[in-house]
C-alpha cells in the first residue's frame, strides 16, 4: 500500500475543520448562533439539539433570540440554556427567549484565550500524527522497494510542506480568535 497524499491532506484538513468548530463555540462578546449549537434540550422524553425545537437568530450584535416552536418546550429550553454554563440569562416573552450577551470580564477573556490555545494545540497534535503516519508509510514503501530513496525523500518533503501549511493555517485561525476574544 503506497502513501496517499490526498488522504493525508483530507485528514489534516479534518483537524482544521474540527478546530474551526471548537472555536465557533467560544463566546467572544458578540452574539453568534454557534454559541448554542452544543445545547441539548430534554423534550418529549428525549434529548434533542436546541435547533430541532426552536429557531435561533441574531437580531443584534449583542443579542440572541430563540423562537421556541412548541409552547410546552419553553421551560425545558430555558433550563437547558441555564445548564449549559455559558453565563447567559434567558429572558422569556411568550415563546420567544431573548439572550442578551453580557460583556466578558478580563479574567474570562484570558480563560477563553487560553482555551483557544489548547484547541489549536489539539489540532496541531492531530496534524503531526497524520504527518507521522505518512512518513511511516513512505519508509515502509521504500523497504518494500515500491519507491526509491530519492522518491521517498521527495515525498517526505511534500508531506512536510503540507504539514507546515496546515499548522500555519491553525496558527492563523487561533491568533485571529485570540485577538477577537481579547478585543485587540
Amino acid at each position: 500500500m503506497t502513501m496517499d497524499k490526498s488522504d493525508l491532506q483530507r485528514r489534516m484538513h479534518g483537524a482544521v475543520e474540527a478546530l474551526k468548530h471548537d472555536l465557533s463555540g467560544l463566546r467572544t462578546g458578540r452574539a453568534s448562533t454557534a454559541l448554542l449549537d452544543s445545547i441539548q434540550v430534554e423534550v418529549y422524553g428525549a434529548h434533542m439539539p436546541l435547533n430541532q425545537v426552536a429557531t435561533v437568530s441574531v437580531p443584534e450584535p449583542r443579542l440572541l433570540t430563540v423562537q421556541v416552536w412548541d409552547r410546552s418546550n419553553v421551560s425545558p429550553v430555558e433550563k437547558a440554556i441555564h445548564a449549559a454554563g455559558l453565563g447567559l440569562n434567558p429572558v422569556t416573552d411568550g415563546q420567544l427567549v431573548r439572550l442578551p450577551i453580557p460583556d466578558l470580564t478580563e479574567d474570562r477573556r484570558k480563560e477563553l484565550a487560553k482555551l483557544t490555545g489548547q484547541y489549536a494545540e489539539k489540532a496541531k497534535v492531530a496534524v503531526r500524527n497524520v504527518r507521522r503516519d505518512g512518513m511511516d508509510q513512505l519508509k515502509t514503501d521504500e523497504k518494500k522497494n515500491e519507491i526509491s530513496e530519492d522518491e521517498r525523500k521527495r515525498l517526505e518533503t511534500d508531506v512536510q510542506k503540507l504539514t507546515d501549511d496546515t499548522i500555519k493555517e491553525i496558527d492563523e485561525l487561533s491568533d485571529a480568535k485570540e485577538k477577537e476574544i481579547l478585543g485587540k
